[in-house]
C-alpha cells in the first residue's frame, strides 16, 4: 500500500498555477502590447530603478529567473518599441545596462496596476493581497524558490558506471 497522497503531486499543481497565472497576465496586459515575459522584465526593471539601480541585462536575468539570452532578446524588442534604453556599462564595456524610457515607465506603471488588481482577485481565496494566508503562501513560495536547482539525478552515477564498465 502506498503512502503517496491522493490527487495531483505538488510539482504538477505548481506548474498548473504558473500556467494559469501566465495566461491571466497575458490577457490582462495584452491591451498594452506586452507579453508576460516582457512585463516581468519591465516590472522588475521598474522596481530596481525605484531602488536606485541601473541593472545590467545579466543582473536583470538573475533577478527574473529568465535566461540571459532571452533577456537580451526581450530587451532588443522593448528597445525597438521605445520602452527601454540599452547602453554600454561604463565600468564594463561587455555589459549592457537597461533603463526605462519615459514611455516605458508610463506603460509599466499602468500594467503594474492592472496586474496588481488581477493578483488581488487571484489571491481572494487566501484573503487577497493583504491576507494572512497570502503572507504564509508567499513565505512558502520564497522558501521553495530559495532551494538551488539540483543536478540531474543519476548524472554522476552514469559517469561512474561508464568508467567502471570501461575498466572491466
Amino acid at each position: 500500500m502506498s503512502n503517496a497522497p491522493e490527487g495531483p503531486p505538488p510539482g504538477f499543481l505548481v506548474w498548473r498555477l504558473s500556467m494559469k497565472w501566465r495566461v491571466a497576465v497575458d490577457r490582462a496586459i495584452g491591451p498594452f502590447g506586452l507579453t508576460h515575459a516582457q512585463y516581468s522584465l519591465l516590472g522588475s526593471l521598474l522596481g530596481m530603478q525605484q531602488s536606485g539601480l541601473r541593472p545590467s541585462q545579466r543582473r536583470l536575468a538573475d533577478h527574473t529567473g529568465l535566461e540571459p539570452l532571452y533577456v537580451s532578446k526581450l530587451a532588443r524588442t522593448l528597445e525597438t518599441a521605445g520602452l527601454i534604453e540599452r547602453t554600454t556599462d561604463p565600468r564594463d564595456t561587455r555589459a549592457v545596462q537597461l533603463s526605462l524610457t519615459e514611455e516605458g515607465r508610463a506603460v509599466t506603471l499602468r500594467a503594474v496596476d492592472v496586474v496588481r488588481e488581477l493578483l488581488d482577485q487571484q489571491l481572494a481565496p487566501l484573503g487577497g493581497l493583504d491576507g494572512a494566508d497570502t503572507e504564509a503562501f508567499t513565505r512558502t513560495l520564497t522558501a521553495l524558490l530559495d532551494v538551488p536547482i539540483p543536478a540531474v539525478p543519476g548524472s554522476s552515477n552514469k559517469s561512474t558506471k561508464s568508467s567502471k564498465s570501461s575498466k572491466e
